[in-house]
C-alpha cells in the first residue's frame, strides 16, 4: 500500500464517467453523486495506475509520481483532450 503516492483527480477536466471508481480493486475511490473522490489514498497500490490508464480524458495524476508516466490520452493525442460538455448526441453544449 502507498503512503506517499496516490491518485488525484482534476475536477475541471473530469467528465464524471466513473471509470476510475469501477476499475479500482483496492477501494481507493468512492462516487459522491456523479463525481469520483479519492476516499482511501493509503489503500492505493504504489504505481498501480489502473485508474489513470482508464481515464478517457486524462484527469488523473498521482501525488508523489516519480516517473515519466503520462495519461494514455495525452500520449496518443499529444496534448489535453477536448473536455467541453456535450449533449447525448455528442455536440458541444457551448
Amino acid at each position: 500500500m502507498a503512503k506517499t503516492w496516490y491518485p488525484v483527480v482534476d475536477a475541471v477536466s473530469c467528465i464524471e464517467c466513473g471509470d476510475c471508481v469501477t476499475v479500482c480493486t483496492h477501494g481507493v475511490w468512492q462516487q459522491m453523486g456523479s463525481f469520483p473522490v479519492v476516499k482511501n489514498p493509503a489503500a492505493c497500490e504504489d504505481h498501480c495506475r489502473q485508474c489513470g490508464e482508464i481515464c478517457p480524458v486524462g484527469s488523473i495524476s498521482y501525488l508523489g509520481e516519480d516517473s515519466d508516466w503520462i495519461p494514455p490520452v495525452l500520449r496518443t493525442k499529444g496534448g489535453m483532450p477536448d473536455t467541453a460538455p456535450r449533449c447525448c448526441c455528442g455536440q458541444k453544449l457551448y
